[in-house]
């Protein structure tokens, strides 16, 4: 019979309790650790991590505001807003940047200027807030990224309101456009008032009323998870749109006036006299700004700055020109306001200055015989003037054709206007070091020499003159269309009566220019014989190089940049006066075979009704990244035919 093992119960109770005790010591050990942990976590860092996990679930979302709509006076959108679909990425909620842009490259387009700019806002804007990789994805993009969104969190395809200019190069030089905010933008605006916006007004209206068309950026605060999705809005302040402006351009007008202008390098600028309203602006040749919404490519932009007929250049606000003949009724008005009577002066077709031999030639070879300031204004005899001059003396040309606005900045709403200018010997001595000569006074005479204008500026002393002396500053913006569809009509901007000229010097002066175009010798009399309203006009031509004595110009003979600029002003009907133009065609010639026919196309629209297909003014395209809105080629205009 085997033996029965004895068991020492002493020994294993004795085991089994230590065994208990090294498990509680290690129980308490954890505990004891835990429990720190959490009063480091609660107690000594809860402040940091209590933030952290804030910005963990709640977010504040901007929302950018609805930027203003553009009209003209009867209503027809200049500029407005198309939804597009652009890329964004929220930098929080995403693990290796790098990597997730590689990935995206080999689903969608995305270049090194959008890599570029990319990197400046992950610099410069918050991590909580979506950045956009890519503007204005196509159809076909926004496609795929969708099918392959599940793969890339913290990436979103977001809708949103691009601007788009439907007359393109029609409008650019006048409503400008809006770009990307660069760096320098940066530096002076107000970022708050940006938020979740990337874009600003650059030139043109979109530019001198930015803080009127951009709004108030709105925000929302709403709760994610860890996966960075929205689980719920906890408030929310809506943004509020910017006011739309109306303006006074008539975009009909301002495509007639295109066309009529033709392939001339040029302007025509048209003005309301009554209330300073501009009616067209036109600058030619021009460019399409929807080029420069989203950044214009370099190739594109090269080809644009280096054009020898700079299409970039503002010619109607920025060109400066000498104004020619066209200033020889405010030189009339002077003289009459100084009561400077030249009575009748004989043109034998060149005048020379006492003891000296350099003859100024008339543009006249033969001379006009026997004039007075009627026949001078009508004829446009250049040595009547040139007399004129020398009996006014430069100092006071200078301070009268000053008072009339010529060689000052209009005030026109937009940014950039340059003065022109009326020279004096002050202007020479502080400019050039050198002392003012005779004979710079009797060529200032006729708009030459100096003298330097712009189309506004020649424009606006224009209808000036239609108003008989009462100087009101050209505008663009009629009218401020409030969120709350409040339309807020703007007065004029007087600027009162020129008190140097009496009621019946500006009825003499316009009798004059009256006979420019409806006078039997009138130099502009081919465009009043069968016109059915009367007008009052007076043509220049500004030389663009000088001549020796006795060299006679022959424009056939030398190239096409050197010839003469073709000038007209204009206003009409002469006893109602509706509408005032300037005309430069550049290297047109003479203004009474060039500028004064375009003058008349202007006019005859204007005050006749005359239509013009406006079908080549828009593109048959729709806006650039389709997203299934088309934007009308042709749009409804009351009472287009």
């Amino acid at each position: 019979m085997a033996e029965l093992a004895i068991r020492d119960y002493l020994r294993e109770t004795s085991i089994i309790q230590s065994r208990l005790i090294t498990a509680l010591v290690v129980v308490v050990i954890g505990t004891l650790a835990l429990v720190a942990r959490l009063a480091y976590l609660q107690v000594v860092n809860h402040s940091h991590y209590a933030t952290l996990s804030l910005n963990n679930r709640i977010h504040l979302i901007p929302l950018p505001p609805v930027r203003g709509t553009v009209y003209d006076r009867n209503g027809v959108v200049l500029a407005q807003n198309f939804p597009v679909y652009n890329l964004e990425v929220t930098p929080d909620q995403v693990e290796v940047m790098a990597q997730t842009v590689d990935e995206l490259a080999q689903l969608i387009r995305v270049g090194d200027d959008d890599l570029a700019a990319f990197e400046r806002k992950l610099e410069q804007r918050p991590g909580f807030e979506p950045q956009v990789l890519r503007y204005n994805l196509a159809d076909d993009e926004a496609a795929r990224f969708s099918i392959n969104q599940y793969r890339f969190p913290g990436v979103r395809l977001q809708a949103r309101l691009q601007r788009y200019y439907p007359y393109r190069a029609l409008t650019s030089h006048v409503v400008g456009y809006v770009g990307r905010i660069s760096e320098a933008d940066l530096g002076r605006i107000d970022r708050t008032s940006y938020r979740g916006t990337d874009y600003i007004g650059k030139l043109g209206l979109e530019a001198h009323y930015e803080r009127t068309l951009l709004g108030k950026v709105g925000f929302e605060q709403v709760e994610t998870n860890a996966h960075g999705r929205v689980v719920r809005q906890l408030s929310r302040t809506p943004p509020v749109a910017g006011k739309n402006l109306h303006l006074s351009l008539d975009i009909r007008l301002q495509h007639a006036a295109t066309e009529a202008l033709g392939e001339y390098r040029g302007a025509v600028v048209a003005i309301e006299p009554a209330t300073g309203g501009i009616l067209a602006f036109v600058s030619n040749p021009s460019y399409d700004p929807n080029l420069f919404v989203n950044g214009i490519d370099a190739a594109a932009y090269g080809e644009l700055r280096n054009s020898t007929d700079r299409p970039l250049l503002n010619r109607a606000l920025n060109g400066r020109y000498a104004p020619g003949s066209t200033i020889k009724p405010i030189m009339g008005l002077v003289q009459l306001g100084e009561d400077e009577n030249l009575g009748e002066v004989f043109c034998p077709g060149w005048y020379k200055l006492p003891n000296r031999s350099r003859p100024y030639r008339d543009w006249k070879r033969g001379g006009h015989g026997k004039v007075g300031l009627t026949e001078a204004i009508e004829q446009s005899c250049d040595v009547y003037f040139y007399r004129l001059a020398r009996a006014l003396g430069i100092e006071r040309m200078h301070a009268k054709l000053t008072e009339f606005g010529l060689g000052n900045a209009t005030g026109v709403d937009l940014d950039g206007e340059p003065d022109g200018l009326i020279p004096s010997p002050a202007w020479k001595s502080a400019a050039r070091g050198e002392p003012w000569y005779p004979g710079e006074t009797i060529i200032a005479g006729i708009g030459q020499g100096y003298m330097l204008v712009t189309p506004l500026q020649l424009a606006a002393v224009t209808a000036t003159v239609a108003n008989r002396g009462h100087r009101i500053t050209p505008r663009l913006l009629a009218s401020l269309q409030s969120p709350r569809a409040l339309i807020e009509p703007l007065a004029a901007d007087d600027q009162g009566q020129l008190e140097a000229n009496t009621p019946a010097d500006y009825q003499r002066i316009i009798e004059n220019m009256v006979g420019v175009v409806h006078g039997k010798r009138g130099t502009a009399r081919a465009i009043g014989k069968t016109a059915r309203y009367t007008i009052a006009g007076k043509t220049g031509t500004a030389q663009v190089i000088g001549l020796a004595p006795g060299q006679k110009y022959d424009a056939e003979s030398i190239p096409e940049k050197f010839r003469d600029h073709a000038l007209f002003i204009a206003f009409a009907p002469a006893e109602d006066p509706k509408i005032a133009v300037a005309v430069i065609a550049e290297n047109g010639g003479g203004g009474s075979r060039t500028a004064a026919p375009i003058a008349r196309q202007v006019l005859d629209y204007y005050l006749l009704g005359r239509h013009f297909d406006m079908d080549d003014a828009m593109a048959d395209e729709p806006p650039p990244g389709n997203t299934g809105l088309r934007v009308p080629t042709r749009p409804v205009i009351p009472g287009w035919l």
